[in-house]
């Protein structure tokens, strides 16, 4: 018998056809690799396509109260000749992850300022305890459903939109999270100002804690120059489905404490993702910080 007969082509073709062993196996093997192929490229393309539309549909929200007990009229004052609302309005509308942004206020001098700009508003209860519940109330009388509301603070004017995306975002691609917000470095002159919201984060990037006070606090009582402190900054995001249970939700001892209504979201067990961001924080909270921000613009040639 000639010894290369085994390679010919109708010696290999007899081999499997005839149901030997060694045949079975490799059948067997191409089937499990093939079918493993198969479940795992269902598996991107289930992945890919979740990921496409999870909190696909979004909303910007702008709450505005007249009433503020800090600074009466804030969203109108002037910022170099414009309402603040109306700046913090056209930062918001250049961010390409919202669908609609809406102003939402208690007050028809608000109102009627942001209808002569071009806003779309919803008219909230005065009954509002922040921003966070008046987002909500805002939320529901729109016809549109969303799947994340974003929190635009009022007193932001210089907000980058780049940050906005970063905070929907967050929310997209953390289904465990039902809250985001954003950080920066805080300035070392900031840090026992108790306007300024201090955070502190995991290592997974989720809140640990907010205070109006410097966090972490080291025994010695003052700055460390060396240690990365984080500025809260006011925007924040929701699962729309968390915001409606939101209001429902008791008001817990560390919120009613330091007045900070992200802690009654970390007091009751929901987790909440924070992104480090680079901005240069110019939150309007006083009217002092009005001259500062204008001075900043000017130097920039903001307009």
């Amino acid at each position: 018998m000639n010894p290369m007969s085994v390679c010919s082509p109708s010696s290999s073709s007899s081999s499997f056809s005839s149901g030997s062993p060694s045949s079975t196996k490799v059948w067997i093997v191409h089937g499990l690799v093939l079918g493993a192929a198969v479940a795992v490229g269902a598996h991107a393309y289930f992945f890919l396509r979740r990921s496409k539309t999870f909190r696909s549909r979004v909303v910007g929200i702008i709450p505005a109260r007249f009433a503020s007990s800090r600074f009466p009229g804030k969203p109108l004052v002037q910022i170099l000749g414009k309402p603040m609302i109306q700046r913090t309005w056209e930062r918001a509308k250049l961010a390409s992850t919202l669908d609609h942004v809406v102003v939402a206020t208690d007050d028809e001098k608000v109102a009627e300022c942001c209808r002569g700009f071009g806003a779309d508003v919803i008219m909230t209860s005065e009954s509002c305890q922040n921003g966070t519940e008046r987002c909500n109330e805002a939320v529901q009388k729109l016809q549109k459903k969303y799947d994340i509301v974003v929190n635009i603070q009022g007193d932001e004017p210089l907000i980058e939109p780049e940050i906005i995306d970063g905070v929907v975002k967050a929310l997209q691609t953390a289904p465990d999270a039902v809250f985001s917000t954003a950080v920066t470095s805080l300035k070392t002159e900031d840090a026992f100002d108790p306007n300024r919201v201090k955070c502190v984060v995991d290592n997974c990037g989720y809140a640990i804690y907010f205070s109006r006070g410097l966090i972490p606090y080291n025994k010695s009582g003052k700055v460390n120059p060396r240690f990365p402190y984080m500025l809260h900054l006011g925007i924040q995001g929701y699962a729309s489905k968390f915001l409606k249970i939101y209001p429902e939700l008791p008001p817990t001892p560390l919120q009613l404490e330091e007045d900070l209504e992200q802690l009654k979201v970390l007091e009751h067990g929901y987790k909440m993702k924070v992104i480090k961001v680079e901005h240069e924080a110019h939150g309007v909270d006083t009217p002092e910080d009005v001259e500062k921000i204008e001075s900043f613009m000017r130097e920039r040639n903001l307009s």
